[in-house]
């Protein structure tokens, strides 16, 4: 059972949350709990939004986001956050099974989503502290200045829905995934 209050509907929210959270059902058709949850707090439903929608605006590719999103899913144990991303992963941007599975377990058959999920994996566990060989590898492995801060930016930004759903015992409303990675 969640922590917090699971607004019911949009009109239930604060007034200042519903905007957003009709921007969400919009786009998604939905608003999953984890937005119902946030709305508590208008200020951390638009933070977390205005993160989100910025970010996807950015150069680094769709599936490299997800695969981040999984990696660091599995890394901080966010049951809701594996079920929401195996999801969007596999019916919004298309990853097989396998590759949620590599993401899962921090990698990836394609050569550079490995790179960048090793470097994300690397960044979480690590709290920031990367060495210059290993921002190299990344420029080696074809990652530019605009697309490394992202890397950085999705590991913090999955971080804090991680961290929001494990406080807060978010109620999965998802198709539930185990625990560890396949």
């Amino acid at each position: 059972m969640t922590r917090v209050t699971l607004h019911p509907s949009i009109e239930a929210a604060p007034e200042a949350a519903r905007p957003t959270l009709e921007a969400i059902k919009k786009q998604m058709g939905v608003v999953p709990n984890v937005f119902r949850m946030m709305a508590n707090s208008p200020a951390v439903l638009e933070a977390y939004s205005s993160l989100n929608g910025a970010l996807g605006r950015g150069k680094l590719d769709k599936k490299i986001r997800e695969r981040i999103a999984l990696a660091i899913a599995q890394k901080n144990g966010c049951g809701y956050c594996l079920a929401a991303h195996t999801y969007t992963g596999t019916h919004v941007n298309k990853l097989s099974i396998d590759e949620i599975a590599a993401a899962r377990r921090g990698g990836s058959s394609d050569a550079r989503a490995d790179a960048a999920v090793k470097f994300a994996v690397k960044v979480a566990e690590e709290r920031g502290s990367v060495s210059e060989d290993e921002l190299h590898a990344m420029r080696a492995a074809g990652f530019d200045d605009e697309e490394l801060p992202e890397i950085v930016a999705h590991v913090a930004a999955n971080t804090f829905t991680n961290y929001m759903n494990e406080v807060f015992k978010t109620e999965i409303d998802f198709p539930k995934v185990e625990d560890h990675a396949a």
